[in-house]
């Protein structure tokens, strides 16, 4: 008798908490980035920073300017953006600096845009969006002695941003120009932005500037 008790006891605690749950609304258990997504509001800009680097342990990384991804019906911010990413080569030669391209799959070194394509001797690696993954990136840059990376290309969203996160992550500062990135839509080049300065443990390396606030 006093097992049933306690049983029916049981089911009438189970039963209120039941009742309960059934009288809150759906909208609490609905609060997911997906239905919240309307509500969400952009942050501040981060600032972006004149900076001298040092020539000889810098860097200059120019990914995927192949036709494959840079061209006026894809990206046609790409595009724009090779006038700027041009004079900042040309600065980066003239200081003797270290300059590396990349490529996506499936491209060569012929499909770069022609006004910021490789001199011979100039590395070129193939990869996908981290350019670190299953290329010599790494050893060529430790070879030269590299401390500070500059990283323009596109995708932001792409290689820009893993590319960019991986030398952080291998102890190496980076430079981003925000004006040496680029992509589909201007949300994605925001969302990098907003990634690469605000990420744990990748942000602290992180710098963002400009290519005409760039000195060497």
């Amino acid at each position: 008798m006093e097992n049933l008790v306690k049983l029916g006891k049981g089911f009438l605690c189970f039963c209120m908490v039941l009742s309960g749950l059934l009288l809150i609304p759906a909208a609490v258990f609905a609060q997911t980035i997906i239905d919240e997504w309307a509500n969400v509001t952009a942050p501040r800009p981060p600032e972006i920073k004149q900076i001298s680097l040092d020539p000889a342990t810098t860097a200059l990384l120019l990914l995927d300017f192949n036709k494959q991804t840079c061209n006026p019906e894809r990206r046609p911010r790409c595009i724009d953006s090779i006038p700027k990413i041009q004079k900042i080569l040309l600065q980066a030669r003239d200081r003797k600096m270290t300059v590396v391209y990349s490529l996506s799959a499936g491209a060569s070194a012929a499909d770069i845009a022609s006004a910021v394509a490789p001199l011979p001797g100039e590395p070129v690696v193939t990869s996908g969006p981290d350019k670190f993954l299953g290329t010599d990136l790494e050893k060529i840059l430790s070879e030269k002695g590299i401390k500070i990376v500059i990283v323009t290309g596109t995708a932001a969203h792409g290689a820009v941003l893993y590319t960019a996160s991986g030398a952080a992550l291998r102890g190496m500062k980076v430079v981003v120009p925000v004006d040496g990135l680029s992509a589909e839509t201007l949300y994605a080049e925001q969302y990098t932005v907003w990634h690469l300065v605000n990420a744990p443990r990748v942000s602290a390396a992180i710098t963002l500037s400009r290519t005409d606030m760039i000195g060497f």
